[in-house]
This record gives C-alpha cells, sequence and structure tokens, in this order.
C-alpha cells in the first residue's frame, strides 16, 4: 500500500480513535477558532484560540452563548442586545453563512469579513476574518463547526504593498 492512498483514505489516523486526549491537544495548537454551536446557534464547544482571538471577558464562562456575544461583536456591543437581534444582524456575513449552512446542509468555505470587535480591556478593534462552516450530525444532534481564522495581519500587509 502507497502513502498517498493512506493519506487520502486517513487509514495513518486510526491509531488516534481511542484518543480524546491527543485530538483535544491538536485542536487547541491550530491557529483558528473552532466553535461547535448547536441547533440554537450558541456555543456548544471552542477551543483555546477562541480565548486569545476574541475573548470578551477575562474567565468568562462562553457556553450556551451566542456566537456573536462570545467574540465580542462590536453590534452586541455597543447596543447591548443579544446576538440575533441588533440592527446589523440581518447583515452579518458570519451569522447568515451560518444559518444558510445549517439549513441546507451543506458546507461554506473561506468567506471573508471584516467587522470591529470589542476586546477585553474595552477597546475596540477592526478584525478580518476568514472563516468556514460546517454542518454535521452526529449522536441524532445536528451541529455547525465554525472556523475563524484572523487575516488581519495579511490584509494589512496587502494593504500596505498595494499602496507602494
Amino acid at each position: 500500500m502507497n502513502n498517498k492512498h493512506l493519506a487520502s483514505s486517513n487509514v495513518t489516523f486510526d491509531f488516534l480513535q481511542g484518543s480524546k486526549d491527543f485530538l483535544n491537544i491538536i485542536l487547541n495548537k491550530v491557529s483558528c477558532a473552532i466553535l461547535l454551536l448547536n441547533q440554537d446557534m450558541e456555543l456548544h464547544a471552542f477551543n483555546d484560540p477562541l480565548k486569545t482571538m476574541f475573548i470578551n471577558k477575562p474567565n468568562e464562562d462562553l457556553l450556551y452563548v451566542k456566537c456573536g456575544e462570545a467574540i465580542g461583536c462590536a453590534f452586541t456591543v455597543e447596543e447591548m442586545k443579544e446576538c440575533s437581534t441588533t440592527s446589523k444582524c440581518k447583515e452579518c456575513d458570519l451569522r447568515v453563512s451560518t444559518l444558510e449552512s445549517y439549513v441546507s446542509k451543506e458546507p461554506i468555505y473561506r468567506k471573508k469579513m471584516s467587522r470591529d470587535f470589542y476586546k477585553t480591556d474595552g477597546s475596540k478593534e477592526l478584525k478580518h476574518l476568514q472563516f468556514s462552516v460546517l454542518p454535521f450530525y452526529f449522536e441524532k444532534n445536528y451541529y455547525i463547526i465554525l472556523i475563524v481564522e484572523d487575516i488581519t495581519r495579511l490584509v494589512n500587509l496587502e494593504k500596505i504593498f498595494d499602496q507602494n
């Protein structure tokens, strides 16, 4: 059996089937924030990069909080409203894409958006994000995986090079 076949059929990961610890290490070492959303679009689980990329309050309990609130969306903070009820929620690419993927049961890959987010210290920061949405069933429950990458640095570098 050649190595190409092993990699394409995931046989190389068979040895990890019983290792929850290994999976947790991988999830917490990737640079993207990974959010597991339930049927109510509430945060059901997340990895450590979410806390370094978006945390809105120190030691905040984020479970079962709506996505926009968990990541410090400027509209939820400034309007003091729950995610899905602000004046801008209907225009939010992240929310609209997540709902579209949930309903259609089709993944959405590498969409981009820019938005202001509040940091723990109360300062507002413009972030450029790239995200993918992956719906799936697990043990009779339907979930959405939202993978978010902060591409702000890349976008800012592109702007500098475009000006030159």
